[in-house]
């Protein structure tokens, strides 16, 4: 009878242990600052942080979005344009999240204007018309495409936050439960563990242009790159990748789709009206909001 109630007790000390260890980490909203960087938006809460900056680069004018969420896996959301059926300017998939504080351009796309699709897809051209480029797509938990022996290279929300992945096993994505997915060119990974990754052969990483780059500090703080093509061409990715290493210590870095389908979308505090602040003229098949 003793030992049985020593075993309880124990176990009854245990669990607020237990259940204290299953909780995850929530880093602190970090603090940036970087010469000529003007703050042009702000959205304060408990539970989500925003501030987005304007600054000038090689005399093209970008915004930086400084991003803190304290549960990124309820925080972070997509909204998708009809599978297979068409594709959608942003403000109008921003309906869909009213409550969303931050919105950018979200996965690469096929369809019959960009038609190219990688050569391990199986199929032709025409079975991705109105999707992400990617060999997964999962949008709220529900999975859309799982392409058997192509390795998935793009973004993956979990309970940890965003992770990138390249050159993954579907099934290695897939068991950590991801909610939802965004992808682009398998290249498009820019830094991991804050060494740049680009391919050293790759034309598009020279080419200079308007872009939407994300990056992770740690699970709750991320960062958005938006550049535009004001005062020039844009910027290539590999001077992104200089700017990111030079200022920020980066998890990750991850080049979203961009040129004219980027956007930057914005809603203050309090207020029900969605303002564009770049981009946003094109149709994209995905955006990612982030939200109370």
């Amino acid at each position: 009878m003793l030992k049985r109630w020593l075993c309880l007790a124990l176990c009854l000390a245990l669990c607020p242990l237990l259940a204290l260890a299953e909780e995850p980490v929530v880093y602190p909203p970090e603090e940036y600052a970087f010469q000529g960087a003007k703050v042009v938006r702000t959205y304060e809460a408990e539970t989500l942080k925003i501030t987005v900056t304007r600054f000038y680069l090689d005399e093209v004018t970008c915004y930086l979005s400084k991003i803190w969420v304290k549960e990124p896996a309820r925080q972070i959301r997509k909204v998708t344009a009809e599978w297979r059926k068409n594709i959608k300017l942003p403000r109008y998939m921003a309906e869909d999240i009213p409550e969303a504080a931050l919105i950018v351009n979200g996965s690469g796309y096929v369809s019959p204007t960009y038609p190219w699709i990688p050569e391990n897809y199986p199929g032709t051209n025409e079975d991705y018309y109105y999707t992400p480029l990617g060999s997964l797509t999962v949008t709220d938990g529900e999975t859309f495409r799982d392409l058997e022996g192509v390795p998935y290279y793009g973004l993956a929300l979990d309970e940890d936050g965003i992770q990138m992945y390249v050159n993954a096993d579907n099934a290695a994505v897939m068991a950590t439960h991801p909610v939802q997915t965004w992808s682009f060119y398998v290249e498009c990974p820019v830094i991991r563990d804050n060494q740049d990754i680009l391919p050293a052969e790759w034309p598009f990483a020279d080419r200079q242009a308007r872009r939407t780059v994300i990056g992770r500090v740690n699970r709750n703080n991320y960062l958005i790159l938006s550049v535009t093509n004001d005062g020039g061409n844009g910027l290539s990715l590999r001077r992104v990748s200089r700017f990111f290493r030079k200022h920020f210590n980066m998890e990750w870095v991850y080049n979203l789709d961009g040129g004219p389908s980027s956007a930057l979308l914005f809603r203050k505090k309090g207020s029900t009206k969605m303002v564009t602040i770049m981009g946003g003229s094109a149709k994209d098949a995905d955006i990612m909001a982030f939200v109370e």
